[in-house]
């Protein structure tokens, strides 16, 4: 009788000159870098109305902070998530 045996995959690859790169990992460093690519180009200053005051600030100071605290947040989901 044939037994069936469950290939394991693992993560997809990309191999460049020789070195196996995960697809995951060029993602990301794709994002990154056009991530880093548009707060540069955005340098203008802007107005944003908080609760109570309004703050001038460049925008690139902006997109850091929001970027910054988009990234903490994923990772607490993540770790809580892990933690279940």
């Amino acid at each position: 009788m044939g037994q069936k045996t469950a290939k394991a995959h693992g993560p997809s690859t990309v191999t460049v000159k020789g070195r196996d790169y995960r697809v995951r990992s060029i993602c990301f460093f794709v994002l990154a870098a056009l991530t880093i690519w548009f707060i540069a180009a955005n340098t203008k200053s802007v107005t944003i109305r908080l609760w109570v005051s309004e703050v001038t600030l460049p925008l690139w100071i902006v997109l850091s902070v929001t970027l910054v605290v988009g990234i903490l947040l994923g990772l607490l989901i993540a770790y809580r998530r892990a933690r279940r």
